[in-house]
């Protein structure tokens, strides 16, 4: 089953999408996307570490060519997050850009159990936005429709509550 989980930032989108995940029996993946350039990166990683410490989680970390990933096959996996790694595969020097992501996305599909991928809703901000950030959030509007799009189940979260816009019932 693949499950995509979204929403605004600090809306409990992840502490969702990884309560999902527990309840699933068998081999938990964390496939980690956040590329630890600076200080506040590596407190954020560590925070996220700590957070799923006794959760059962092994820890994949991979910031770009998700297809390359080596997920063992009937694993459930926690992608976080589909928007870090649109930026990796958009402006990092080994990016493929949207196709590579989502050729990725269908490679882990096909070796996965269960797929719960994290996505942020970027464009209920109300502002305007030009240049490199406004390609970046069409290329992210189109990667989570394209998801959307896949996946079996599609659940935004707001204020910690989940609402199921596709598919369901959820595990």
């Amino acid at each position: 089953m693949f499950t995509l989980v979204i929403g605004g930032s600090a809306s409990g989108k992840s502490a969702f999408a990884e309560s999902l995940v527990m309840r699933l029996p068998g081999q938990r993946i964390y496939l980690a996307t956040m590329r630890p350039w600076d200080g506040e990166c590596l407190d954020r990683i560590a925070r996220h570490r700590r957070l799923r410490r006794d959760k059962g989680f092994e820890t994949l970390e991979r910031y770009t060519d998700l297809a390359g990933a080596e997920v063992p096959r009937g694993a459930n996996l926690l992608l976080e997050c589909v928007s870090n790694l649109a930026a990796n595969e958009l402006y990092d020097p080994d990016g493929g850009g949207v196709e590579a992501l989502l050729r990725g996305v269908d490679a882990l599909l096909e070796r996965c159990e269960n797929l719960t991928a994290v996505t942020n809703e970027v464009f209920s901000g109300g502002a305007s936005y030009e240049g490199d950030t406004l390609a970046y959030l069409r290329a992210l509007a189109q990667v989570n429709r394209a998801l959307a799009e896949r996946a079996d189940a599609v659940v935004e979260v707001a204020c910690g509550l989940p609402h199921v816009l596709k598919g369901g019932p959820l595990p």
